[in-house]
Order: C-alpha cells, then sequence, then structure tokens
C-alpha cells in the first residue's frame, strides 16, 4: 500500500504561481495563431541543442542567451495545452524526454569543451553533473509512477538552470558551477531516494 503525503511547494511552483496569468494569456495567444505545444516543446530543445553548439565553441555569453530564450517556450508549451483544453498525456511525455536530451545536450557541450583541451578532470565533473540530473528526474519519474509525488531536493531543474546561467554569463564561474551541479544533482538525487524510501509502501 502506497501513502502519498502532501507535496512540498518548490521554487518552481511559485514561480508557476507567480506567472500563472502571463503564460495563460500568451499561451491563449499561441492557440489562437494556430501554434500546436508540441512545435513549441520541440522548438525549446532546438534552441537548446544550439546553445550546446557555441559551449563545446567556448562561446558562452551567446550559450547563456540561447539558453535564456529558451526559458518562456519551456513554461509555453504547457499553457497552449491548456488553452486548447489538451486532455491526453503525450504532451508530458515529450515535453519530459526533451527535457532530458536538453540536459544531455548541455553537459556534452561542456564535456566536449573540456575534452578538446585536453582536461580530463572537469570532462568528468561535467559528466557527473550529466548523471546526477538524469538521477533526479527519474527517481522522480519512477516515484509517479507508483503515485507518490516527489518535487524535493536542493537542485531541482529550475535551480540547476539558475546555475547554468551564472555560469555562462560570468565563465569564471563555470569550474565551480560545475563542482556544485555535480555534487548538487548527485545529493538531490540521494534525497529523492531517500524520501521514496520513507514514504512510498509504507503502511
Amino acid at each position: 500500500m502506497s501513502t502519498n503525503p502532501p507535496s512540498p511547494v518548490v521554487l518552481s511552483d511559485r514561480l508557476r504561481q507567480t506567472f500563472a496569468r502571463v503564460t495563460s494569456a500568451a499561451g491563449h495567444a499561441a492557440y489562437r495563431a494556430g501554434i500546436h505545444p508540441d512545435w513549441i516543446t520541440v522548438g525549446g530543445l532546438i534552441v537548446v541543442g544550439i546553445g550546446a553548439v557555441f559551449i563545446t565553441r567556448g562561446q558562452f555569453l551567446i550559450a547563456g542567451l540561447l539558453l535564456l530564450m529558451s526559458l518562456p517556450l519551456d513554461a509555453l508549451d504547457g499553457a497552449v495545452a491548456r488553452a486548447i483544453g489538451r486532455t491526453d498525456r503525450r504532451g508530458a511525455v515529450l515535453d519530459s524526454t526533451l527535457d532530458r536530451y536538453a540536459d544531455s545536450a548541455i553537459f556534452t557541450g561542456f564535456a566536449v569543451y573540456f575534452a578538446e583541451r585536453a582536461d580530463t578532470l572537469y570532462l568528468l565533473v561535467s559528466l557527473a553533473a550529466m548523471i546526477g540530473t538524469f538521477g533526479v528526474s527519474y527517481v522522480r519519474a519512477r516515484a509517479g509512477e507508483a503515485d507518490l509525488s516527489v518535487k524535493i531536493g536542493l537542485f531541482s531543474r529550475l535551480e540547476r538552470v539558475v546555475v547554468l546561467l551564472l555560469m555562462l554569463f560570468i565563465p569564471a564561474l563555470i569550474a565551480p558551477g560545475l563542482w556544485l551541479l555535480a555534487a548538487g544533482t548527485n545529493f538531490t538525487t540521494l534525497q529523492r531516494l531517500v524520501y521514496v524510501y520513507r514514504h512510498l509502501d509504507r503502511s
């Protein structure tokens, strides 16, 4: 028997509530323009993918601007889906899957950048951050299959994006930022595992 305790309100939830009216208005405008939410989801991945290419070249400012541009798209696809009254779950699965591709593109970009400079240490740190990022999302997804909402942790998606933007706009922060992401995402994965262990299938 599984239990589902009240889900904590995290930073991303608060921002979503704060900008709900803006995103709702934008979603209805996109709907009236005939834009399908899945197109927006794919477009966001393309923007992030282009940004990852610039990361491999060390052009961090351009990459940061592209990542910043992708954020409204990440919120808009859901707003358009709500505007059209979409009830199927295909869009959510697509969005979650492409988010993982976007995450892998960014950290692969850093890994390639350091590999080309024969910096094995930061190549490995980049990969560790990518593994931790996947772990955070994977635990939430598997718990969700068992009807347990898991949003806790210091490094959910929004916090990771904030750190990445700071790194890209201030290149001096890239090294400490990668260490922070590598440690923080893997710690958050463990946080979520402990939470699942304490609340899932506990009679």
